[in-house]
């Protein structure tokens, strides 16, 4: 990717920080008609549906990013960046897999490596892999910890997007405060803040 390119993603998750994340038809409609959000994580669909998801979500203006992991059909290997590169207009990929943000870097596309943080050995993944691949952001879930987000902050050399259990506005205010650059949320209610 470019650095214009990445300044561009950049700029999306700074005109607002909130991302709208979706799992269904109807969460992309609803978030299709909030002018405010500019970024759309898609955690949904399968190899049938997911040109159509990113098709609405463009046609709305909006930056589509897919979660490779969880669409159904898709393998784990390189090869499914390969098939969104070239068979969608998706912007960028999530997944937990540095193999496939490798891929995604390599084929132009914005990338988020998603983290999970059960425990301190979660934590010092993040420190070690960090040099393995430079994603554009970060995400880790859940993303009520603002204690652990301050540290990731210290140390990480990407922006961090806070995701999983956001359910009000003090969530929000507590990960940006402690941070994070954006959060992502499948909450509709936080998508209009």
């Amino acid at each position: 990717m470019n650095q214009r390119g990445n300044h561009n993603f950049y700029n999306a998750v700074e005109a607002n920080p909130i991302i709208a994340a979706v799992k269904n038809m109807d969460d992309v409609e609803n978030c299709c008609r909030i002018e405010e959000i500019k970024v759309v994580f898609i955690l949904f669909g399968d190899i049938c549906s997911l040109e159509e998801i990113i098709n609405k979500i463009k046609k709305a203006g909006k930056t589509a990013v897919v979660h490779v992991d969880l669409i159904n059909g898709l393998s784990s290997k390189e090869i499914a960046v390969e098939y969104i590169k070239k068979n969608t207009a998706a912007d960028g990929i999530i997944s937990t897999k540095i193999s496939l943000i490798k891929k995604a870097k390599e084929e132009g596309l914005y990338t988020v490596l998603r983290y999970f943080l059960l425990d301190s050995m979660a934590v010092e993944n993040i420190r070690q892999q960090q040099n393995q691949v430079r994603p554009d952001f970060i995400e880790v879930l859940p993303g009520v910890m603002p204690k652990v987000i301050g540290k990731l902050y210290s140390f990480v050399k990407v922006p961090i997007i806070a995701g999983g259990l956001i359910v009000d506005k003090e969530d929000v205010m507590e990960a940006l405060d402690a941070g994070a650059m954006a959060v992502s949320t499948t909450n509709h209610q936080v998508w209009k803040m």
